[in-house]
């Protein structure tokens, strides 16, 4: 059986905080359609309100703490990806933008990735659209088509209700099929790794 590795990355502020509710709902939904098609698959949680120090100190200094390290390589190395922050002026919090930020632009190029949102009101669900997805888009990742927002009245007692259950749903088949046709990963990128020979670096002269 396939090992499929699923990075859940959530920039809520709060705890408990309803971003992470809908990127665990997203994961359980992706996860479940997958052991479906036969494959095992391994949730990788990532919620950056406990990284948040060593992002800025990374942005500052170029640096990346042990921790934080860990948890680049945890995203760039999974098969899949969810990706969920709440929203703020009708885009993505600063949390969310600054984690990315630091992702290699490389290293999530023909991903898989599902994005999501929470907000205090559904006139923010169109930020997913002209802020996130966008921001994946130029990552080169592969946004599957379903986007999913959830507002405070889309929850009853902490569950996701009607629509929102629905689209949740809808949402984890598209990922879940993204990733059973891709080929697993390889795992993190290196980045001292060489991409070129040093017969090439030196023109294939002899010294």
């Amino acid at each position: 059986m396939t090992v499929r590795s699923l990075a859940v990355v959530s920039a809520g502020l709060s705890q408990p905080s309803s971003t992470r509710l809908l990127a665990d709902q997203l994961a359980a939904a992706t996860r479940d359609e997958l052991v479906r098609r036969g494959e095992e698959v391994e949730l990788r949680p990532v919620e950056l309100r406990e990284h948040a120090h060593d992002i800025v100190n990374h942005l500052l200094t170029g640096f990346p703490s042990e921790s934080l390290r860990q948890v680049l390589d945890q995203v760039t190395g999974a098969d899949g990806l969810i990706a969920v922050t709440p929203i703020f002026n009708a885009s993505y919090n600063g949390l969310f933008k600054s984690f990315f930020d630091l992702v290699d632009a490389e290293a999530v190029g023909g991903r898989p990735v599902l994005v999501g949102a929470t907000g205090g009101t559904a006139r923010h669900s169109l930020a997913l659209e002209h802020a996130v997805r966008p921001m994946f888009t130029y990552l080169r990742a592969v946004t599957v088509p379903t986007a999913v927002f959830a507002a405070p009245e889309d929850w009853s007692g902490g569950a996701a209700d009607g629509a929102l259950r629905a689209r949740i749903v809808r949402a984890g088949r598209e990922l879940a099929e993204q990733v059973h046709r891709t080929a697993p990963s390889d795992g993190p990128t290196d980045p001292f790794a060489l991409t070129t020979s040093f017969e090439q670096l030196l023109g294939g002269r002899d010294t």
